[in-house]
């Protein structure tokens, strides 16, 4: 098989088992050369799959459904399920057990800025609570690190954030008030490449995805510890008791796919998010922007 090079769009705690896979050898173990390389965003991942710069990446279904309700002719195919629920957090200076997403407009509340899905999908979790969005006192503009700095200096109530922002604030008295994931099946991440590399590199492609099955089945059973420990090289900024604290998290909200076939489900969630935010114009549906039969193909069935 030819190396693959693989874009990483950021480094994400929840992007777990894609450093499982890598750690453990496990795409060694299938017989692939897998190169990483952190694209920075995932446009430019996206771009880098387009122009050839890169092979396949990591990254959500959002971006192939967006792409493609703008043309229908964009190349660019989801596949292999990995992270299925929604990774993204609601966290206060301090407990709060009975908070409903019907409290969020009265509070002072800063929204994720750094990528655009989490806020689509809280929209759709509000909107189905009877709140408007356009109705929070929103700031929208800051990153996650600041927002949660303001929360826990009083200058915020509540902010978005994923792990390990979470973990770290609940060492310094914050807490988490509502778990995105607990809404149930939704894409946030998978592989995805063009139609062409799928076609030219299928072989390579199905080595990785069975790399990725060992990887969930590994993660799903593992100790949070173990799990901190063979990613921890990858986040030499955060103090492995709070990357602990953060896999458990994860891990207990059910957030990695138990396979890599596709659920539609979470490909359904997602898109209805996209277009009660607007950023849908039609329907792109499951068979046009997810490729399920290179799954099939790479797992037996």
């Amino acid at each position: 098989m030819n190396p693959i090079t693989l874009n990483e769009p950021f480094r994400a705690v929840f992007y777990a088992p894609f450093y499982v896979a890598e750690a453990r050898g496990l795409f060694t173990a299938e017989g692939v050369e897998v190169r990483r390389l952190t694209a920075g965003d995932p446009t430019k991942a996206a771009e880098n799959l387009l122009s050839g710069a890169a092979d396949i990446a990591w990254s959500g279904p959002m971006r192939p459904m967006m792409l493609r309700d703008r043309d229908p002719s964009c190349p660019l195919r989801s596949f292999c399920a990995v992270v299925m629920k929604d990774p993204f957090l609601l966290i206060g200076r301090g407990p709060n057990p009975g908070f409903t997403l019907a409290e969020l407009p009265r509070l002072r509340f800063g929204s994720v800025s750094e990528v655009p899905t989490p806020w689509w999908c809280l929209q759709d979790d509000l909107r189905q609570a009877g709140v408007d969005p356009h109705a929070l006192d929103r700031v929208a503009d800051r990153a996650m690190a600041d927002n949660i700095a303001a929360v826990l200096a009083g200058e915020l109530d509540v902010a978005q954030a994923f792990e390990p922002h979470a973990a770290l604030a609940e060492a310094r008295g914050g807490a988490v008030w509502y778990r995105a994931a607990d809404r149930g099946p939704s894409a946030y991440t998978a592989f995805y490449a063009t139609e062409a590399r799928i076609a030219d590199r299928g072989a390579e492609f199905e080595a990785m995805i069975r790399a990725m099955a060992a990887a969930l089945r590994w993660i799903a059973q593992a100790a949070p510890e173990e799990i901190a420990a063979t990613i921890a090289p990858l986040f030499p900024d955060v103090q492995v008791p709070a990357l602990t604290t953060s896999l458990a998290r994860y891990q207990g909200v059910g957030l990695w796919s138990p396979t890599p076939h596709f659920p539609r489900a979470a490909f359904e969630q997602l898109r209805r998010a996209m277009t009660t935010a607007g950023i849908l114009t039609g329907a792109p549906s499951f068979e046009e922007c997810v490729d399920e039969a290179i799954v099939t193909r790479a797992l037996g069935g």
